[in-house]
Parts: C-alpha cells; sequence; structure tokens
C-alpha cells in the first residue's frame, strides 16, 4: 500500500485499540507529536484553544504521544489521557503512544515526514510538538517546528477550513 492521503491510516488509540483515520474525512486536521514532561507541554492549552474555536467548521487536532525526545512521555496511555485531561482540560483526540522518528517510527509519521520535510530538507522530527497541517482532502499542506505557537497557525487553519476546492 503506498498511502496517497492521511486517511489512508490506521493508528494505535488510547485503549491500544486500531483507529482509522478515515473517521476524520473532509475535516482540516493539525497532527502534533506530544509530550507531558517537555518545554512545550504548555502548548496543550493553545492546541485546545484552537480545537474549541474552529472544530465546528470541521477542524481536528490530533495528538500523538511519544517518548523518543529526552525521554519526556514516560507514562502509559491510560496516565497520557488523564494528564491531558487533568492540566490541559484536553478535549481533542490523543492516540496511544508511538515512535515518530527511526526504524520503528509509526508509518502515519514516516508518511508525514516524506511529506513534508523540515528546515533544509531534513524528514526527521527533531522534537515533541512539531505539527503537520492537513487540508481537507488529506494532504499535508505545511510542517510547523516545536517553537511556533499553535495560535500563529490561526491563519492558515481558517484558509484551509475556507477553502472551497477542498472537499
Amino acid at each position: 500500500m503506498h498511502p496517497d492521503r492521511v486517511y489512508d491510516f490506521r493508528v494505535k488509540g488510547p485503549t491500544g485499540a486500531a483507529c482509522d483515520l478515515a473517521a476524520y474525512q473532509g475535516q482540516v486536521l493539525l497532527l502534533v507529536n506530544v509530550a507531558s514532561r517537555c518545554g512545550f507541554t504548555p502548548q496543550y492549552a493553545a492546541l485546545e484553544a484552537l480545537y474549541r474555536r474552529y472544530q465546528g467548521q470541521g477542524f481536528t487536532v490530533l495528538g500523538f504521544p511519544c517518548n523518543q525526545f529526552g525521554g519526556q512521555e514516560p507514562a502509559g496511555d491510560a496516565e497520557i489521557q488523564t494528564f491531558c485531561r487533568s492540566q490541559y482540560d484536553v478535549t481533542f483526540p490523543v492516540f496511544g503512544k508511538i515512535d515518530v522518528k527511526g526504524p520503528g517510527a509509526d508509518p502515519l509519521y514516516q508518511w508525514l515526514c516524506a511529506r513534508a520535510p523540515g528546515l533544509w530538507g531534513t524528514r526527521a522530527i527533531k522534537w515533541n510538538f512539531t505539527k503537520f497541517l492537513i487540508d481537507r482532502s488529506g494532504h499535508v499542506r505545511a510542517r510547523h517546528a516545536p517553537r511556533t505557537p499553535p495560535a500563529r497557525l490561526a491563519l492558515a487553519i481558517e484558509h484551509l477550513l475556507a477553502d472551497p476546492s477542498d472537499p
């Protein structure tokens, strides 16, 4: 299989069961590798704010916990869910913990990195809270560095939500 769109992937859900990303077909998505003990962890609040602001227009944030950067996500999936809800009132989907780089990288992240290389063409994810913006057709439109505040993506999200060429 050579996936063409983000909707072609299945990922590990928060309980370990497979989740089909086709469930988000037609939505603008922001995929983010997250961690609970990172200097960027407070971005959860800003990601949630974006989600609440645009959810009714067809926008969703999808969080993918990862422990590959400084061991900053050591918790299990159930603890991660509790942390996100209790500390940041996260209501957007947070999936099961995965690898986002290296030979064991989840196929979704291999695909994302190939479609939207980082600075100087590098494909590897460099740190937690790297963000991939996906259009309503399921194609990667942009990659944003961990330091990019989620609020700075609002205009790009609005543009994709208003794009009549997308389904």
